[in-house]
């Protein structure tokens, strides 16, 4: 049955929130993707195309004909994927010119709602695997979180924007958009290259992009495979890291704190709440939504073979 064009539209829009959280230092692209429900789309689709281009740069000169790369081509689902591609930049360049100054005029508000988005999220890889935790699992969870807690609380440092340092820079900063809870922009402010790519995007610096799109690539190609594979083979394992680097990667988003990443008293503690729960519900009622959609879909599937 063919894709509606609404669909397409709709795949579109939810590339781009992901696209559009990457603009923002703090916001994880992959924890979006986990609440648009692109997560899983975008890892195995990323994944087969890489091992499709792999196979078809080398196996083609060998002799050995184009079959294996394209039944790897054929496991990707564009239909989801290009839409979702094309919104993802579309949006990122739009968030980069007028969202990303907005949140940074009132950091302190868009920490809170995001706070709140990202805690209701860590439901959903903490139920993902559909598995029962066990001691030792929350044990594995709390020492990347911590971990992860220690590296957003670190200072900002001040690169120079060399093409060889923005290369590795996009490279480590793009894995961050298939990791839940781990910001590329946070990492490219860590690292002292967020304004220089933000104004890089705004002023259309070709030489500059083409560096950074290179680089993060390279450094998707390498590690979306790796991610893929402890899915597959590791699933309940990778989320229970995944949901542990989430928790502590809300510290990069506590709304209390300075550019140092110091912790700051609270001020203005009313609204401040009031946008952490926003957030928090506005997650907590799509993943509500969500399993009811999934919980009246069931009899469809099963109940007329029961004869229920």
């Amino acid at each position: 049955m063919p894709n509606s064009v609404g669909s397409y539209i709709f795949n579109a829009v939810r590339g781009g929130a992901v696209g559009a959280s990457e603009a923002l230092p703090g916001i994880s692209g992959g924890t979006v993707a986990l609440i648009v429900g692109l997560y899983d789309k975008l890892i195995g689709g990323a994944g087969h195309m890489v091992s499709g281009i792999k196979r078809y740069v080398t196996d083609v000169p060998r002799g050995r004909g184009r079959e294996r790369a394209q039944e790897q081509f054929r496991q990707v689902d564009w239909s989801v994927l290009v839409p979702a591609l094309v919104g993802m930049v579309v949006f990122l360049g739009l968030a980069a010119v007028v969202l990303a100054p907005l949140v940074e005029a009132h950091t302190q508000y868009a920490y809170a709602l995001f706070f709140g988005l990202v805690l209701a999220c860590l439901w959903v890889p903490y139920t993902g695997a559909g598995k029962r935790w066990r001691a030792w699992h929350y044990l594995v969870a709390l020492v990347f979180a911590a971990g992860a807690f220690f590296l957003t609380g670190l200072p900002g440092a001040n690169l120079p924007a060399h093409p060889v340092v923005v290369f590795l820079a996009a490279a480590v900063a793009i894995c961050a958009l298939v990791l839940p809870g781990l910001s590329g922009s946070f990492i490219l402010l860590t690292l002292g290259l967020y304004e220089p790519t933000i104004g890089a995007v705004g002023d259309a610096d070709v030489a500059y992009l083409a560096v950074f799109a290179l680089g993060a690539l390279t450094g998707l190609s390498l590690f979306v495979k790796m991610l893929q594979y402890l899915l597959e083979n590791f699933h309940h394992m990778t989320l229970v890291v995944l949901t542990g680097l989430m928790a502590g990667s809300l510290r990069a988003l506590w709304p209390w704190q300075d550019e140092d990443r110091t912790i700051l008293a609270p001020t203005d503690v009313p609204v401040t709440v009031t946008l952490m729960v926003v957030g928090f519900a506005i997650v907590a009622a799509a993943i509500v939504w969500e399993r009811r959609k999934q919980r009246k879909q069931e009899p469809e599937h099963h109940g007329v073979p029961t004869g229920v």
